[in-house]
């Protein structure tokens, strides 16, 4: 267990699993961003300094799943140098210019990629509202999860904030933007999906063409991590063609 400013435990929870679990104390100021960079330079040192022993590294908002080689470490040795690591690691506060990487996505908001305006016109916004309120924003990226590249971004404002359809479409088109609850994201891929859709955004995520060759911790597959910090601007329909023939072409 380490010490403020932030407090972990690590335990097994699987045959070559253990699951490390961040707790920042109430003294300290305890925002999704600040539990993001925490988890991020938490990753960043397991990966770096025991990639020998690994299969893979899974974080998550609170929390960082470490999958072992159990042939090249045991679950006791893994715990213990995963302890002195992270006591290390964690020792000092965030600073407010310690973020990830600076990511600006483009995104087209249109009635045509908007394909749930009408829930938000039933609240009184309209399209220009959606897109000043959710451009107005930085996010944070929180966790990685529901499908490989699919990044939680943390907080949208008070009126962009709606739940989840009831019943999710089938299919989502790849690259759209959406929002469920305070969170915001990107679909990295056609997916069946509850969130409300209010734009479309060009730029790949994730790379499904390296995965074969992929290390399992390797993290630059998706272009959103854990810790990153994302701004979303607004682009026209033509600036929106262009860069998706871009894309297209490689």
């Amino acid at each position: 267990m380490s010490t403020n400013p932030i407090e972990f435990n690590i335990a097994p929870v699987a045959e070559c699993s253990v699951l490390v679990t961040l707790t920042i104390p109430p003294s300290t100021h305890r925002s999704p961003t600040i539990y993001a960079q925490y988890i991020a330079r938490a990753c960043d040192a397991i990966r770096q300094n025991l990639a020998t022993v690994l299969m893979n590294v899974t974080p998550a908002y609170h929390s960082i799943l470490v999958d072992y080689l159990p042939y090249r470490i045991s679950e006791q040795q893994c715990i213990t140098q995963l302890n002195l690591l992270l006591t290390q690691t964690l020792s000092s506060s965030i600073k407010t210019n310690d973020t990830g990487n600076i990511i600006e996505l483009p995104a087209y908001y249109s009635l045509e990629t908007a394909l749930d305006l009408h829930r938000y016109q039933e609240k009184g916004l309209s399209l220009n509202d959606v897109i000043q309120y959710h451009t107005s924003q930085t996010y944070c990226v929180s966790a990685i999860g529901f499908m490989p590249g699919f990044a939680f971004m943390s907080d949208v404002v008070s009126e962009l904030i709606l739940p989840r359809h009831s019943t999710p479409r089938l299919a989502v088109p790849k690259g759209s933007i959406a929002i469920a609850g305070s969170k915001t994201a990107v679909y990295p891929s056609e997916s069946p999906g509850g969130w409300n859709i209010i734009g479309h955004c060009p730029l790949p995520l994730f790379d499904h063409h390296q995965l074969k060759s992929a290390q399992g911790t390797q993290p630059s597959l998706s272009l959103l991590n854990v810790g990153d910090t994302v701004h979303f601007t607004s682009i026209s329909k033509r600036e929106f063609i262009k860069l998706s023939r871009g894309v297209s072409n490689g």
